[in-house]
């Protein structure tokens, strides 16, 4: 097989992994070095001065092991095995840079013989390209779970950010779906990277020449809408890793069926991409807003509501916070109304202390009145008044959501479905069969 077809095959089955993030790490260029990394810099989108970068997204290999029902690349199924040699993959990713078709590298791996044996080979392919091509680029590796402490360590010390994948959001639907993975295989390399960071931060205060550790820190993966778990139980997840192990950024990916198994949804099944958004964006809200997770979800309302933003849907279920005075209000609770984000909120804390501010200069400061108008009082404005619960949530409707399918939420509460299925009535009827439904759940 030559190399071309191998490119093929690997990149193809990489696409499953999520990497859209900024790589979160400066390095300019050295004498004798080629590449540089920038912390904007990220896989497809666009940097901070308006160019369009990417990564080479590979896996070293796609032969594996394991058996997981819900991945393509498991050892049952019938499909072009490839393998790269930590030779080929430096060499083309060098091959690349030259040419400027990449800016970073993105490295994952099926399981090839042993957790182990994949770690080794990546650690091989990343010491060809720090060492003898001296390479200063961006690079993302993939942690195996169950590999030896030591090996994870090497790896840490080659790459800029590293990531152990979670995959499923709870120990039965790993043991169900993928036997071969423990919880404690997974979480065990998580809470070494937070503690060799820890250490290096330290290490870095006293020495500055010290070898840097992952210096982009760490992210995960999970699937959605391949299990039975509730949105409350993703997002409680989701902040547990983040307060327990200081990832960077946890990462939502809908379930695309790939395979016919009893256990998993039917290949006709459209993938959860209403779920996944909402989870995008509850995952902003905890990382940016401050809010907790039991905020967002609670056991009376497990699931996100489709119509509605997490935000909005907050406020709508919060209306004795409310109005809110921009001219008075503490920072975290401008933070609370839809429309205003952290942005948003500094500039407003920073501009009322020059003068009163009314809507025209909010609107200046970069506030969508459109839907912070329902919350807010300000200099001439004393709130919506008059408006109420339904009123407003027909005003705050995700119109987007009739565009994308509200049957999407999720496989295994499809009760809203059928309002949205073919042959649905006008937008407007729509949205007002959609708002009777938030009602319901109020």
């Amino acid at each position: 097989m030559d190399l071309m077809e191998k490119l093929t095959i690997l990149a193809d089955s990489a696409k499953y992994d999520v990497a859209c993030t900024s790589s979160g790490v400066d390095r300019g260029g050295a004498a004798g070095s080629i590449g540089s990394a920038v912390a904007p810099g990220c896989c497809h989108t666009f940097s901070a001065d308006g160019r369009c970068v990417s990564l080479l997204k590979v896996l070293l290999t796609n032969v594996c092991a394991y058996d997981c029902a819900y991945c393509v690349n498991r050892r049952s199924n019938d499909l072009p095995r490839a393998a790269f040699t930590p030779r080929e993959l430096a060499e083309l990713t060098i091959q690349f840079y030259r040419r400027n078709y990449i800016e970073g590298l993105f490295l994952s791996s099926a399981v090839l013989v042993s957790p182990d044996h994949t770690t080794e080979l990546m650690i091989k392919a990343l010491e060809l390209l720090r060492n003898e091509y001296h390479f200063r680029g961006y690079i993302h590796a993939k942690a195996i779970p169950g590999a030896d402490p030591a090996l994870i360590h090497r790896l840490g010390l080659l790459a800029d950010r590293l990531s152990v994948n979670i995959e499923l959001p709870s120990a039965a639907s790993l043991g169900h779906l993928a036997p071969d993975k423990k919880k404690a295989a997974i979480l065990a390399p998580m809470r070494q990277i937070a503690r060799v960071r820890d250490e290096n931060r330290q290490e870095l205060t006293v020495y500055r020449a010290a070898p840097k550790f992952a210096p982009a820190g760490q992210s995960t993966q999970m699937i959605v809408g391949a299990t039975p778990e509730t949105d409350r139980q993703i997002l409680k997840l989701t902040e547990g890793l983040y307060h327990k192990y200081q990832l960077k950024r946890v990462f939502y990916s809908a379930y695309i069926p790939v395979a016919q198994d009893s256990r998993l949804p039917a290949l006709n099944t459209p993938p959860p991409l209403l779920r996944e958004h909402r989870l995008y964006q509850a995952d902003w809200l905890l990382r940016f807003y401050h809010f907790s997770a039991d905020e967002i979800l609670d056991d009376a309302s497990p699931n996100f509501d489709p119509f509605l933003d997490p935000k909005c849907n907050w406020a709508i279920q919060h209306l004795d916070q409310f109005p809110v005075d921009v001219n008075r209000a503490e920072q975290a609770m401008l933070l609370r109304v839809p429309g205003i984000g952290p942005k948003s909120a500094g500039r407003i804390v920073r501009a009322r202390r020059q003068g009163a501010l009314g809507l025209e200069e909010l609107r200046r400061i970069g506030v969508v009145l459109k839907r912070a108008q329902y919350f807010i009082c300000c200099r001439g404005f004393s709130g919506a008044a008059g408006f109420g619960r339904r009123s407003i949530a027909a005003a705050l409707v995700d119109s987007g959501v009739f565009a994308a399918g509200a049957q999407q939420l999720s496989l295994f509460a499809p009760e809203f479905a059928p309002m949205l299925s073919a042959g649905r009535p006008g937008l407007e009827a729509a949205k007002e069969e959609a708002v009777s439904w938030i009602e319901k759940r109020m």
